[in-house]
């Protein structure tokens, strides 16, 4: 009731300014009609453009100053140090043309502001300067794209080659269920159609299949650092998008399809803890959750960073809580915590 009650009041102040203008205006008698614009009127609009250009300055300074540290850490995957360099020259070279050209536009807009002593100058084209802004930004730009395609290559290549870890993300309304492909790193064959949540068998696998026997399948992601991840990803209902942004990976989850996605972790969970962005942005959510702890609000217990893997398409009301817990640990931690898990063989063992 009270936004409603908020959102009211202020279209009630919007129509009260809006009249108080209009009485103004017809108090004013001597004021012209003309709907030419005056000397006055020109000149008080090339400062109003000077102003803006200061406010729009102004404005992206504050942003940077304000919101730099809610930026992602470094990345914490192979590929990831190439994706973040040419995001980062994309933003400077986009940075440099949107303030020189803003300047310009709003500099002339002043400079040359009408005036009844002046004529305009009938200018046709120049060949040259035609020929400069345009084969600037064509160069850029294909130095852009061909950087970004050979990155794109880079991280999409999908092999065998490096003993890669095998495994299955599957997306459904509103959560994550990972699949390991076992001792012989191949996944057993899967169809939602075989799902048999009364037989445990939540993810449709073939049990007729022999390389199914000894999948794993978890609600928490481990990967072990410095080897390579295969990623094939499936969806059970709608499109999702799964997305780990700590290691700058994202792919969709399709209905019908399996989609395959690639990268190595480097950087291990202790050890992004110990990153300064990461410990000065613990602190300061942390801050946040005691001041919300002491007006006794719920959910304020201290967090602590932990990568994740989130939905990043919105496939319903719940789709903000689609989330999975992904640890990154040494090679000996992962084996311990792999041998600890009950196979898809001996869980449908289990309930026969």
């Amino acid at each position: 009731m009270t936004p409603l009650l908020t959102i009211v009041v202020l279209v009630l102040v919007a129509i009260a300014i809006w009249q108080m203008t209009k009485i103004f205006e017809l108090s004013q008698i001597r004021a012209s009609n003309s709907q030419v614009a005056s000397e006055t009127d020109n000149k008080y609009n090339g400062y109003l453009m000077f102003a803006f250009l200061i406010f729009l300055y102004g404005i992206t300074i504050f942003s940077f100053w304000k919101y730099s540290k809610v930026l992602l850490p470094e990345a914490a995957s192979e590929h990831g140090g190439g994706y973040d360099s040419l995001m980062a020259l994309s933003f400077v070279i986009i940075f440099i043309v949107q303030t020189l050209t803003q300047f310009l536009l709003h500099y002339f807009a002043y400079k040359y502001r009408g005036d009844r002593e002046r004529k305009a100058l009938f200018y046709a084209d120049n060949d040259r300067l035609e020929f400069i802004w345009t084969i600037i930004p064509v160069i850029v730009l294909a130095g852009l794209i061909l950087w970004g395609l050979y990155a794109w290559t880079n991280i999409m290549d999908i092999n065998d080659e490096d003993d890669p870890l095998t495994i299955e993300l599957y997306a459904q309304q509103f959560n994550w269920t990972a699949r390991y492909a076992g001792n012989d790193n191949v996944l057993g064959d899967a169809n939602v159609r075989m799902i048999d949540i009364d037989n445990a068998n939540i993810l449709g696998l073939d049990n007729a299949d022999p390389n199914a026997a000894d999948d794993i399948i978890v609600k928490e992601l481990h990967l072990p650092v410095g080897r390579k991840v295969n990623f094939k990803m499936r969806s059970q209902d709608v499109l999702h998008s799964a997305y780990m942004p700590h290691f700058r990976a994202q792919m969709n989850c399709v209905p019908g399809m399996i989609t395959q996605f690639s990268f190595t972790p480097t950087i291990t969970t202790a050890e992004m803890r110990q990153n300064p962005d990461v410990v000065d942005k613990v602190k300061r959510v942390n801050g946040i959750r005691a001041e919300k702890a002491a007006k006794g609000m719920d959910n304020t217990d201290p967090w602590e960073f932990d990568y994740i893997l989130l939905c990043n398409k919105i496939c319903g009301k719940s789709h903000y809580n689609m989330q999975m817990k992904i640890i990154v640990e040494t090679e000996e931690e992962y084996n311990a915590w792999i041998a600890s898990q009950q196979t898809f063989g001996k869980s449908m063992a289990s309930v026969q």
